[in-house]
């Protein structure tokens, strides 16, 4: 007595897909996940922004001798 059981919550899932629908749950949770992107990037939270901020651009004269060290 007092917990949420497996049964009480298939239940309100049920309820919760005949009212919404499965297209619109899928666009409100698109929408939830690119706000939380959103606001990871905003903190600093996202490591893969991180990484590509840190790493400079390639120039063509710096691929040119990436290529020629691979060669030699």
């Amino acid at each position: 007595m007092g917990g949420i059981g497996i049964w009480q919550l298939v239940i309100v899932l049920l309820i919760v897909f005949l009212l919404f629908g499965t297209k619109r749950l899928k666009g409100l949770g698109s929408d939830v996940g690119e706000a939380i992107q959103g606001f990871r990037k905003s903190m600093g939270g996202d490591a893969d922004a991180q990484v590509q901020q840190q790493q400079p651009p390639l120039t063509p004269q710096a691929t040119v001798q990436q290529q020629t060290d691979r060669q030699a």
